[in-house]
């Protein structure tokens, strides 16, 4: 009889409002790639979502808080790197990321690029490299909060360079970019969704992409590998997660709408304005999420060990 009730409601799958969780505050990045889903989906679904930005210690309360809930396919997780390293920043996380939740699917890929403050001195990458490696211990290095995107950037620049920056933590990427615009920190390293609309409204000066590639949005923008910097190459793909026990009818169905998501013409235009990229489709899938998760809780944590970052 229960698994008779189980899969009556997996049938009815949706029936009433969805709420799709951003561990992170109103108006970042995050935030917006998660309403562009999130209304993206609903057109799929027949069902609205409501996100719900619940906050703080580096998106573990708010992820939390979906570990907890009923796993009915009501409460969604949209969430980056964090989840992978949050494992490394805290000793007594109360979830674990692979245990507690089902893989949707991947929904994003961005690249990062390097900013500074208008007037930093360096005209171009040449000049840029040059002199931080001159002057790194008097330059400041702003990032969103350890354990974060820009954060584990800026580490992985630092150590691309073999210099050290004087690292400036904020609560957030919005604090940190709103003081490199108004000149009171140097540097920043983070995603291309929140810095790409400054650069182009000349709020911040743009030194180069991180990686192997320039970015479509900013063509003439030279990739840090051109100028011969190796090992230092990161992008942040954020993904879409259910409690654990979701049942596989409603998990097939949520896959399904995120697929289709990603191929809308809306989603892709508005992302690509944000220099990020919507997967493909086949990457908008459990298993195709469930190896990158492995992959970042390989891959980051070990960065964040190398760098003494302690849990707390």
């Amino acid at each position: 009889m229960a698994m008779a009730g189980l899969q009556a409601t997996a049938q009815d799958f949706p029936s009433r409002p969805i709420t799709m969780v951003m561990p992170y505050a109103p108006g970042g990045p995050g935030d917006t790639i998660t309403r562009l889903f999130a209304g993206a989906m609903q057109k799929q679904l027949g069902q609205q979502i409501v996100v719900d930005n619940t906050a703080g210690a580096s998106g573990s309360i708010g992820t939390a808080k979906v570990a907890r809930s009923k796993a009915d396919g009501y409460t969604l997780l949209m969430i980056h790197v964090s989840h992978a390293t949050n494992t490394a920043m805290y000793k007594n996380l109360p979830y674990h990321p692979v245990d507690d939740f089902e893989p949707i699917g991947r929904a994003t890929i961005g690249p990062m690029l390097i900013v500074a403050r208008n007037d930093f001195p360096a005209k171009d990458l040449k000049d840029w490299l040059a002199y931080v490696k001159a002057n790194a211990p008097k330059i400041s290095l702003a990032h969103a909060g350890v354990g974060s995107a820009s954060h584990l950037c800026g580490l992985m620049m630092m150590n691309a360079l073999n210099v050290k920056f004087n690292e400036i933590p904020y609560k957030g990427t919005g604090p940190a970019l709103t003081d490199l615009m108004g000149g009171q920190v140097d540097l920043m390293c983070d995603q291309t969704s929140g810095t790409v609309p400054s650069v182009k409204a000349d709020k911040i000066k743009a030194y180069a992409a991180v990686g192997k590639s320039r970015l479509s949005g900013l063509p003439d923008l030279p990739a840090i590998s051109e100028a011969g910097v190796q090992g230092f190459d990161i992008t942040i793909s954020f993904g879409l997660y259910a409690p654990k026990g979701t049942p596989k009818p409603v998990m097939d169905q949520l896959t399904t709408a995120l697929q289709k998501s990603v191929t809308d013409p809306d989603v892709r235009q508005r992302l690509e304005a944000m220099g990020v990229s919507a997967v493909p489709p086949d990457m908008a899938r459990p298993e195709a999420l469930r190896a990158h998760l492995k992959y970042e809780m390989d891959s980051l944590n070990s960065l964040l060990t190398k760098a003494g970052v302690k849990a707390n």
